[in-house]
């Protein structure tokens, strides 16, 4: 009797076991419809990767996720969680062929040098590629869930749907670029600028945050011009640019105002961090060694800065940093005005004056 009901229970175990695998993958895959129909409703690739990271959490509930998107001059990573950036990176850089950690761009992600972070077990990572013509990226992923033949059917699924979506975005994005980006620097152009600011002013307005913005020209770019020939000119403006573009915050917006003259826009920012920041970026910039042809070339550059008056007025914003930049240049060169205003410590302050008796 006892061995009769054994089987019995065995047999309603397994039925019952098929049963809920079964309403598991109907579920699973009404999941899936969902979000490959939200899919074709993203109007930017960080929304696109982002419904593909809520699908598979919500199918495979991940331990970890990274999308890397392959870029001209680097990678986009969108990562969950973010405490196992450190040993994930090294993981991209060796099969990105990328030596530099610079050239890595967090979608999602602001990081600070003293975050948590945690190391991962390397053997049960599992990574999915796809090529397409205008798109090479990369998933990596750590599911809570023992993969099987169906999980891996979902995952392919909703990747050629990411992938078909990607790649519609990326034509848009390309062809918006090719209207807004100045071709030689790789900045927003001037127009482009405009329509930013205009954007900025109009929310730090309704929200009555800060913003401040920063010019600056290269000092005595004519004679680089003169002295190494345009050719020389052109890549010394593109070098400056991309030293820029590394150094600046991410939600700073920099662009090619005309000639050797660049402008930033820096949302929620006062004049005082605007003018450190600008500072920075002038140290960067003279250290910064260009070469062409057999020559190597320094330049140093001048920098105005304004902060956005009450009246949140475009031009007069664009006018005081022009200001203060034309200032910058007779008071020098190399330098930033308004100036900042160096606060020594007491025992500074001290020391110095010993020095003096």
């Amino acid at each position: 009797m006892k061995q009769t009901l054994r089987r019995i229970s065995g047999r309603l175990a397994t039925v019952f076991s098929m049963i809920f695998k079964v309403a598991e993958r109907q579920t699973d895959h009404k999941k899936l419809t969902h979000h490959i129909v939200a899919l074709n409703n993203k109007n930017s690739s960080k929304e696109i990767i982002n419904e593909v990271a809520l699908c598979l959490k919500d199918i495979l509930n991940y331990r970890l996720f990274a999308f890397v998107i392959k870029k001209e001059n680097g990678v986009d990573i969108w990562l969950d969680p973010r405490m196992y950036k450190k040993s994930l990176e090294n993981i991209i850089l060796k099969d990105f062929c990328i030596a530099d950690k610079e050239s890595l761009n967090y979608l999602n992600h602001t990081f600070h040098p003293d975050e948590l972070e945690e190391k991962f077990n390397m053997d049960d990572l599992i990574f999915y590629e796809f090529n397409e013509e205008n798109l090479y990226a990369k998933i990596y992923m750590l599911p809570h869930k023992n993969m099987n033949g169906y999980h891996d059917e979902v995952i392919n699924l909703i990747l050629q749907g990411c992938c078909a979506a990607l790649s519609r975005q990326a034509k848009i994005e390309n062809l918006k670029s090719a209207s807004v980006i100045d071709p030689l620097t790789g900045c927003y152009n001037r127009r482009e600028f405009e329509n930013q600011l205009k954007r900025h002013i109009a929310s730090a307005s309704r929200h009555k945050n800060n913003l401040s913005v920063f010019m600056f020209d290269l000092d005595h770019f004519k004679k680089v011009n003169d002295t190494y020939g345009h050719l020389a000119g052109d890549k010394v403006l593109q070098g400056v640019a991309s030293v820029v573009q590394k150094n600046m915050r991410t939600g700073d917006i920099l662009s090619r105002y005309g000639g050797e003259e660049f402008i930033a826009i820096l949302p929620e920012t006062d004049k005082v961090k605007a003018m450190e920041l600008a500072d920075r970026l002038r140290i960067q910039i003279s250290k910064k060694i260009i070469t062409y042809d057999n020559d190597t070339i320094k330049v140093t550059a001048s920098f105005g800065v304004a902060q956005l008056n009450r009246l949140a007025d475009m031009t007069r914003i664009i006018q005081d940093a022009d200001t203060m930049l034309y200032k910058a240049k007779l008071n020098g060169r190399n330098t930033v005005m308004p100036g900042l205003i160096k606060v020594i410590s007491n025992k500074e302050s001290q020391r110095r004056q010993q020095s003096l008796i």
